[in-house]
């Protein structure tokens, strides 16, 4: 016949540190609720912003260049990007790709012939082939062509638009701007070549004019005093440009990005912070309430010595003894944790439906990280309570 732990229960005094337990109770609900909410939300910040972020193809594509201060300022070599420099770029975990833009190095006009009434000093910039996002089969160009194939940003052509009914020029769709012939007058060297030049695309991902990066190289090479051969940007290829890594790095290197592309890692950062923080008060506050408990189960203990010498007098085993009364309060951790996890739950269902009004990156429910975290905590709290219990217990006998 199995023992009862029912006739033995009274003899312990638990009843005279009611207090204490108490105050352990609830610090432990508050360091688990605080716990719980601090990873839930961790979590609802990456989702956010892996979802959040405007991807192309699976990577983000940005431009980097190098800050330029009053020291650089006339020091264009300072300004642009070496080789080595590039190499150590492309080294970074976190950048999938690097593709240096070339820029030209000799005065550029375009105009628009006899066909509307418009010129401008203009640059041009070639990238490798992999990182324009609209590449028409004819982008392409071979020395002895008279003809070059631009590709020209979305938001310059939008431009032009905006500012042409105030200087009396028509605005332009973009299917009739890809029909109109465009000049380009390249100058240097005490001499000045004119081709003819057409728009084949446009480009939502690159704020520039793109050649062919072979013609470039050889117009450098034709019309320029040196042979350029850095970059004063960079194109970029990334896994993700919220990446706090990333903007640590830029910042670290002085390298300049536009603001509004890493907004959001800038704030993840921010936020990651500040709920680590509040995880880890959380974490402490469940240590101090464990300690405050173990402090209490002494006192029972201690009070209750002389009985407990008696037991085990009689032949009660220290482990039977043990067991017993670490299970006692079992129930008390599972109704503990379960209450912080359900209120983590509402939490997490006010947050979706009130705050982020339904947003599809986000569940109404919590993660089964938290619920995974739960559970430890479940089972540290019994298996720390009942090696207390035994190693008091142990003494005793």
């Amino acid at each position: 016949m199995a023992l009862s732990f029912k006739p033995i229960k009274p003899l312990l005094h638990t009843g005279t540190n009611a207090s204490s337990r108490w105050f352990s109770y609830i610090g432990l609900g508050v360091g688990v609720l605080l716990l719980l909410c601090s990873v839930q939300m961790f979590i609802n910040i990456q989702q956010l912003l892996k979802e959040g972020s405007i991807r192309k193809d699976g990577f983000d594509f940005v431009s980097i260049t190098k800050n330029i201060t009053n020291e650089t300022m006339g020091q264009p070599e300072k300004n642009l990007f070496h080789a080595d420099e590039i190499e150590a770029v492309k080294k970074q975990p976190f950048i999938a790709g690097v593709s240096p833009l070339l820029a030209n190095d000799f005065r550029v006009q375009l105009s628009a012939g006899s066909v509307l009434p418009f010129s401008t000093d203009m640059f041009l910039e070639a990238l490798d082939n992999d990182f324009i996002d609209t590449l028409p089969p004819n982008f392409a160009w071979k020395e002895g062509d008279q003809q070059i194939p631009i590709i020209l940003s979305s938001d310059f052509f939008e431009i032009y638009n905006i500012f042409a009914p105030g200087q009396g020029l028509p605005q332009l769709s973009k299917e009739t701007a890809m029909g109109i012939p465009v000049q380009i007058t390249c100058y240097g060297r005490d001499n000045a070549f004119t081709f003819s030049g057409r728009i084949v695309a446009f480009s939502d991902r690159v704020n520039s004019v793109l050649v062919p990066k072979n013609f470039l190289q050889w117009a450098n090479k034709t019309f320029s005093h040196k042979e350029r051969q850095d970059a004063s940007r960079l194109f970029l290829k990334l896994k993700d440009v919220n990446d706090p890594q990333l903007v640590r790095y830029l910042d670290a290197q002085d390298y300049v990005i536009s603001r509004d592309k890493t907004l959001l890692g800038r704030n993840k950062i921010v936020l990651q912070g500040i709920f680590s923080g509040l995880g880890i008060f959380g974490l402490l506050v469940v240590i101090l309430a464990l300690m405050l408990f173990s402090f209490y189960l002494q006192l029972v203990i201690a009070r209750s010595r002389q009985n407990l010498e008696l037991l085990l007098t009689l032949g009660y085993s220290p482990r039977w003894l043990g067991k017993n009364v670490s299970n006692q309060f079992i129930p008390v951790y599972i109704f503990i944790v379960l209450t912080a996890l359900l209120c983590t739950q509402v939490m997490q269902w006010a947050f979706h439906h009130f705050v982020m009004f339904n947003r599809p990156e986000l569940s109404s429910f919590i993660n089964w990280t938290v619920v995974l975290l739960a559970a430890a905590l479940v089972l540290m709290a019994i298996v720390t309570n009942a090696r207390l219990v035994k190693k008091l217990l142990y003494r005793l006998g």
